[in-house]
């Protein structure tokens, strides 16, 4: 069978929708060939031969062979840079902790007004930031030590190559001299690395020495904890505590010490002139210390001001304004903390809380500023005028009041001067006919009056092991019978040697002794005259017992301690009146001898301005020692005068140039003081005349029998040896 149909049958769909014609598919285009590149043959280098060409490649090969090498080991210091760099930023604590790490604490002095006036030990005024300081200083220390601190990453090449350079055009070794350190090096070696102090280990000066090499090593160590430190902290954290760490000279730790030290303000309020002085302290503490050298510390910090205008901190008008006017010190900073008054409150207060304090301590002390400076004045003027140029001659200074209250001391010429050799209290010195006072003082307890007689006559003791021994007056002469008053106005020796011997030397030591005389006083006769040797601080507490009406005292400089930010004090006065040691009759008729002294007889220049005064003259054998101590109603004061090594005074008697210095102590002193009296008792007028008699030591009155003296003193007149101080008279 034939199939007749031509095609196939349409579809449901289709017959539905219609069908579609079909199109006719295009036959895909063939794909163009891309064209063929033709391979570009490699013309091959030439290779130049011959010896040039065997060179080059030697350089090839080791060019290669370094970069190989090099590119491993610095892959290998990165890695252990960035392992060191990572401990030290893992050992860094915070930055509180980094303010104050004093090893020692500090002692702040204040005068009997409450004003502070000297500091000791290393001093912290207390937490500054970068922030609360004046923005002068901030500047004035980026100007100086480090301009681009904000800028480098904790060191700087451009600083350490300049350094380097400076170094070599000056003759040093590269390392030598100028460092190149930036602040935040600095602050490395303040931090000591990281190592804490131990006080078990080493002392604090070879812990602070081992923390200022400047080795190699220890240079790239410091490098390496700058470059933590700068991973850790902000650059105003790095500032603080570099603030707060630098030593500044005087004992003053961190910027807020060192202002209050040499301005009397806070750091935050220090003007330009003053920032300019603070941070010109850093490159070198002690020499540019404005205490020790307050033009030259001007001279640096008019360097800074200019640096500070170069680097536009500073305008034009601020900066001239700023040399125009220099930074001033403070009064207290111009004492030089406290001189010879502090230095004597800290030797004699408890050792844990003065010289090796780990506290800061207050003290309040009874240091009067206005006398003191007027005893600093009165050394001045006295030596400037009286006192020929050249000499080395030298004096000191003390005042009290009648309690033993230290008002004033100067311990030397040099007035303002700290850790110096103290003459007022550390030189024992023979202190001649200025002991006279306490022979007569023990006479006078024991009942004898003012107006008894002794006879001033040849006198010849014979001394057991010395043999005879003969005093003389100043004078040379024999003045007969005079009376105790007269023998003291006058200071005669003989008379005082008498006396001695009629109530005992026994008992003139125990009476020495009480009033505050502590040095081995003398056994032999020559005790009246001054023998003993005693410090000028000692005497002048002994006549502040005669004034007091008998009563010893123990001078006394320190009031009360307290730690810093306690209310309670810890100790209080160490000093101030004591037992009785003889009657208030007998003081106060001494008072009346002594005033005689200054009015009619050895010390009348030391009179001034009408006021009733008392005091005794004292010289010591050949001048080597000159004295004057006495007092007025208000105050008593002592002066010593000679040469540290003994060497005589040229023309000098206590009577001279110490009765001087003295009078312009005084009269500085009292200067608007109301005049008052002085605590004196007028002897009896019966005109009762008593002549020596009886030999019982230390009782009977002096009577008639002036042979029995002679029997128990061992002759007659004549000469014989003459010990130290036998002709301590004073003219």
């Amino acid at each position: 069978m034939s199939d007749s149909r031509k095609g196939r049958r349409p579809l449901v769909a289709d017959k539905r929708y219609g069908a579609q014609p079909k199109k006719a598919r295009k036959p895909k285009a063939k794909p163009k060939a891309k064209p063929r590149k033709t391979a570009r043959r490699r013309t091959p280098a030439k290779k130049r031969g011959g010896i040039i060409g065997f060179f080059q490649r030697i350089i090839r090969w080791i060019l290669r062979l370094i970069w190989r090498v090099t590119w491993r080991i610095g892959a290998v210091v990165c890695l252990m840079l960035g392992l060191m760099v990572g401990y030290y930023y893992t050992t860094l604590p915070d930055v509180t902790e980094l303010l104050d790490a004093r090893a020692r604490g500090s002692v702040t002095m204040l005068d009997d007004a409450g004003q502070v006036f000297a500091w000791r030990g290393d001093q912290f005024g207390g937490v500054v930031t970068a922030d609360t300081v004046s923005p002068h200083l901030r500047n004035a220390i980026v100007a100086t030590e480090d301009k681009r601190f904000y800028r480098h990453f904790g060191l700087s090449p451009r600083g350490i190559a300049s350094a380097v350079r400076i170094n070599l055009s000056e003759g040093r070794g590269p390392l030598s001299g100028h460092g190149g350190s930036t602040i935040t090096q600095q602050v490395a070696k303040l931090l000591c690395l990281g190592v804490p102090f131990d006080p078990t280990v080493q002392s604090e000066a070879e812990y602070e020495a081992e923390c200022r090499r400047g080795t190699i090593k220890r240079k790239a160590s410091e490098a390496i904890y700058a470059l933590a430190m700068e991973a850790k902290y902000s650059k105003d954290d790095i500032l603080t505590i570099y603030m707060n760490r630098a030593f500044l000279g005087a004992g003053a730790r961190g910027f807020e010490a060192a202002s209050q030290r040499y301005f009397g303000k806070s750091a935050a309020n220090v003007n330009p002139a003053e920032a300019a002085m603070l941070a010109g302290l850093l490159v070198a503490p002690t020499r540019f210390a404005p205490t020790n050298d307050l033009t030259r510390s001007q001279g640096r910090a008019a360097t800074i001001v200019r640096l500070m205008n170069e680097q536009g901190y500073l305008s034009d008008a601020e900066a001239r304004d700023a040399q125009s006017k220099p930074a001033q010190l403070s009064q207290a900073a111009e004492a030089r903390a406290g001189g010879y008054f502090a230095d004597w409150v800290m030797s004699s207060g408890p050792e844990f809380f003065t010289r090796k304090t780990t506290e800061d301590v207050i003290i309040r002390t009874t240091l009067d500023q206005r006398i003191q400076r007027a005893a600093d004045e009165a050394m001045q003027w006295v030596f400037e005028n009286k006192i020929r140029d050249g000499s080395k001659a030298q004096a000191a200074i003390v005042v009290m009041s009648a309690d033993g209250a230290v008002r004033a001391m100067v311990g030397g010429r040099k007035t303002k001067v700290a850790g110096a050799f103290n003459r007022a209290v550390q030189a024992k010195r023979q202190t001649g006919s200025a002991f006279k006072p306490f022979v007569y003082a023990a006479a006078l307890d024991l009942g004898y009056s003012p107006n008894d007689t002794v006879v001033d006559e040849p006198l010849t003791i014979n001394i057991p092991g010395s043999g005879p021994w003969s005093p003389r007056n100043y004078t040379n002469r024999f003045y007969g019978k005079v009376s105790l008053t007269q023998a003291l106005q006058d200071s005669l020796n003989i008379p005082a040697v008498k006396v001695s011997e009629f109530v005992g030397r026994d008992l003139v030591r125990q009476v020495a002794s009480e009033f505050g005389l502590q040095s081995d006083l003398a056994a032999g006769p020559a005790l009246a005259l001054g023998a003993s040797e005693s410090t000028l601080i000692e005497m002048t507490g002994a006549y502040a017992g005669i004034l007091n009406g008998g009563s010893s005292v123990v001078p006394y400089g320190l009031v009360e301690l307290r730690l810093l930010g306690d209310d309670e004090p810890l100790m209080g006065t160490g000093g101030g009146i004591g037992e009785r040691v003889v009657q208030e009759p007998a003081a106060r008729q001494l008072i009346y001898m002594m005033e005689r002294v200054v009015s009619e007889g050895t010390g009348k220049r030391a009179q001034f301005g009408g006021r009733q005064l008392a005091g005794k003259t004292g010289t010591t054998q050949a001048a080597r020692d000159a004295w004057f101590v006495g007092f007025s109603a208000d105050y008593v004061a002592g002066v010593w005068m000679g040469y540290d090594d003994n060497t005589p005074l040229t023309g000098v008697t206590g009577a001279g140039l110490p009765a001087d210095i003295w009078r312009e102590t005084m009269m500085r002193v009292h200067e608007g003081v109301p005049l008052k009296p002085l605590p004196l008792m007028l002897p009896s007028q019966s005109g009762e005349v008593r002549e020596p008699s009886g030999g019982q030591q230390g009782g009977g009155a002096v009577g008639v029998l002036e042979g029995l003296l002679r029997d128990i003193l061992g002759g007659g007149g004549g000469s014989g040896n003459t010990p130290p101080n036998a002709n301590g008279g004073d003219r």
